[in-house]
Order: C-alpha cells, then structure tokens, then sequence
C-alpha cells in the first residue's frame, strides 16, 4: 500500500479530466495525459507549487476549502468526493474532538414523541442541530420517503440537500432550500463547535461550491415560516407550507408541513390513503 495515497488519488484524477471537460482549449497534442498541473492549480485557485506537494505527498493538511475547489476542478462525483476526504484525514491524521464538545442531542423526549404522534397524518419531522433526521410522523415519511431523504441510515438534511442529485429535482426552489439549510447550520451553534465543523468540512469536500460559498456568505436568520414546491414522484406537485417549532433546550427544531392549497391538501389525503378533505389547506 502506498503511504501517499491522496497524491496518487488527485494524479489519477487530474490525468482523467481532458481540457475539454475542464472548460479548457485542448491545445496542441500533448505527452500527459489529462489535465497539467499547472492548468488543475489554475482552475482550483492554488498554486502549481502546492499542487505538486499534494501529489508528491510533501503536503498532507490541505484545508477543506482547497479539497473543494479541488474536487470541483477535477469533476468529481459525490462518492469520489468523500474518497478524498477520507484519504485527506488518514494522511494528515483525524480531527479529535475535545473532551468538553458535547455532541448533539438523537434522543427524543417522550413528550415530543407523543407530540407527533398526535400531529398524525400531518408531515412533521424532528431534526437536530446539524440536520440529523431524530423521527418524524408516518406522513412524512409518506412524503419524504419517496424523495429518497430518507434512504441513509442516518438521514441528514443538509447531507440530502447538497449531496443528493435526487433533490434539486424534486425541489425546483432548490437555491432557496439550500440557502435556508445552511442558514439553520449556522446559527443553532457556533461554526467552532467541533460537530459543525466536522459536518461543515465534510461537505466542503463532498458538496464544493455550492456549500461552501453560502457557508462563507453574509449571515442571515434562518426563515422559521414559509412554503417549498415539491415535486413528488407519487403524488404530483405539491405546496406545501411549513412552520418550525425551536427547542433550544433540546438542541432541536420541529418542522411542521401544511397543504398550502385545496390540491396539495387532496393529494396529500390521498398518500395518507384518506378521504379527500380530511387536511385542510392552509390559507394565506
């Protein structure tokens, strides 16, 4: 086994991306293949210098911020991106977690248990403070599971958000979803908390711009009240409204999805396998 696994991986990669994908001329005929160094620094935003000491293995703490604008200059697809990571933490040695970081909160009050419960067939569904999925009612899972937000076996919003292509399609105000998520991320708990960091780096890598460029944005307040368009692939189009209940206390936040209008409400029945009428649309 090489002990310069990340500087083989990025060479591999950079020698398998042809100017021409990269948005380059391809120029006259060329001895390497794929991208030059010089050109994989360029497109990255580093220097050729750095991207050498990568790939010779003389460098191995690159920043999650050069992994992303890497891994988007090479192309690389959500599984190569977190090929990358991995191999970045095993050649730089893991992020230890100081002992007094508290971690955040999968349990479930069995009051806020009982409180889905009696918001059935409602789609309501509790997160954590990095987007964990902690339960949920069975409407949503009417209404997510097919979405496919729920297929990790640890669901998280923000890993479905940025990493799934499924949502950008079945979310067409992806932009304002995306930019709602990061805001959550954001001020729940400071950036310097070592979960959110690690979630935050991991993403960096696995998501690239358009995770990163909204995590160093100006911050705003994320929105607790508003509405998304879900295309469902069972249940058609949706508008959906949505309310978000804070549980500081519990390092949580509940988020409560109504039938915006008469339709949305009808089928939402339907995928409850109800009577149409049973949930009443929210009106504005």
């Amino acid at each position: 086994m090489s002990d310069n696994e990340l500087g083989a991986f990025l060479r591999s990669r950079r020698e398998a991306v042809s100017p021409v994908e990269a948005g380059l001329p391809a120029g006259p005929r060329r001895r390497t293949p794929g991208l030059r160094r010089s050109e994989l620094a360029i497109l990255a935003g580093v220097s050729v210098e750095y991207v050498t000491r990568l790939e010779q293995g003389r460098d191995r703490n690159p920043s999650p911020q050069v992994l992303g604008a890497l891994a988007d200059a090479l192309h690389l697809s959500v599984q190569d991106r977190i090929l990358l990571r991995r191999l970045a933490k095993e050649a730089g040695g893991d992020l230890v977690f100081c002992a007094q970081a508290v971690p955040p909160t999968r349990t479930v009050r069995a009051g806020l248990r009982a409180m889905l419960d009696r918001l059935e067939p409602t789609p309501a569904v509790l997160l954590n403070w990095i987007g964990d999925v902690l339960a949920y009612t069975a409407g949503y899972e009417r209404l997510a599971g097919p979405l496919g937000l729920l297929d990790a076996g640890q669901p998280n919003m923000l890993r479905y958000v940025f990493t799934d292509e499924r949502a950008r399609t079945v979310f067409p105000g992806w932009d304002r979803l995306a930019d709602e998520q990061v805001a959550h991320l954001r001020h729940e708990a400071a950036l310097q908390d070592p979960y959110v960091a690690a979630l935050a780096d991991e993403l960096t890598v696995t998501a690239g711009a358009p995770f990163s460029d909204r995590l160093t944005a100006v911050p705003a307040m994320p929105r607790r009240t508003g509405s998304d368009v879900v295309v469902h692939p069972e249940a058609g189009t949706l508008r959906l409204a949505y309310e978000t209940l804070a549980l500081p206390d519990d390092g949580q936040r509940m988020v409560v999805h109504l039938p915006a209008d008469d339709a949305t409400a009808s089928a939402l029945d339907r995928l409850n396998g109800r009577q149409p009428g049973s949930l009443r649309a929210v009106r504005g």
